[in-house]
């Protein structure tokens, strides 16, 4: 879910949103309102996601609790 997300609605942030990262969340929306960035920080994130493992995922994310790339 966080994979598609990041790729397809990367730009209001609602991959940050489903992962727990309220404030990084809200900071990409008003990225991606101000100047598009946003949507390319999301499609950037979404391949991220996309070629990690599992494993590398959930430590990255979930208990590093990385918020930005």
């Amino acid at each position: 879910m966080c994979l598609m997300s990041g790729i397809l609605l990367g730009g209001l942030g609602i991959h940050k949103f489903y992962l727990g990262y309220t404030k990084e969340g809200v900071i990409q929306i008003l990225l991606g309102l101000a100047c598009g960035v946003g949507a390319l920080i999301g499609l950037i994130e979404g391949i991220l996601y996309l070629t990690k493992s599992d494993e590398e995922f959930v430590a990255t994310y979930i208990n590093g609790q990385k918020g930005w790339f």
